[in-house]
């Protein structure tokens, strides 16, 4: 098991859901905290906050990518790739996910019972596709999860 597989399985057992896991493991990545962030990304669990939508696995996914190349303050803008990074790993996610699951909905994905199956074992593999994808795409335009820039 790699640490990174570990450290999502700590993190699960600590109660934190997909969204949660990767966010903590991005800021975790730079050698930052930050549980306002974590705790804001809660409320992406479950499909939106338990309701069953899209895959907090993907919306996580997303708020990921946008740690690295978003906009946090007025003199900052968004990495120039930033709409095109999003949409590469939204359209992996609908080509892969979707398609096995016939859905990106997370009560398609896991069931009715949203609070106590988040993080199963369809989750864990799912979220960790996507934590990989995500890695993927940040080094292939020159980002390392370290918040080095890659040569």
């Amino acid at each position: 098991m790699s640490n990174e597989a570990f450290r999502m399985f700590e993190l699960h057992q600590q109660g934190f859901n997909c969204s949660q896991i990767l966010l903590q493991l991005g800021l975790e990545a730079r050698g930052a905290q930050n549980p306002d962030l974590i705790r804001a990304i809660n409320g992406l669990g479950g499909g939106l906050g338990f309701s069953g939508k899209t895959c907090g696995a993907l919306t996580g996914g997303v708020c990921l990518l946008s740690l690295y190349t978003g906009r946090g303050k007025p003199e900052e803008k968004v990495h120039d790739q930033f709409h095109s990074m999003i949409s590469k790993l939204v359209n992996w996610f609908e080509d892969t996910v979707g398609t096995a699951h016939g859905s990106i909905n997370c009560r398609d994905i896991i069931g009715e019972d949203l609070k106590t199956k988040t993080i199963n074992p369809k989750c864990s593999s799912i979220v960790t596709s996507t934590h990989e994808k995500v890695k993927d795409i940040l080094e292939s335009n020159g980002i390392s999860m370290t918040g080095e820039n890659i040569e």
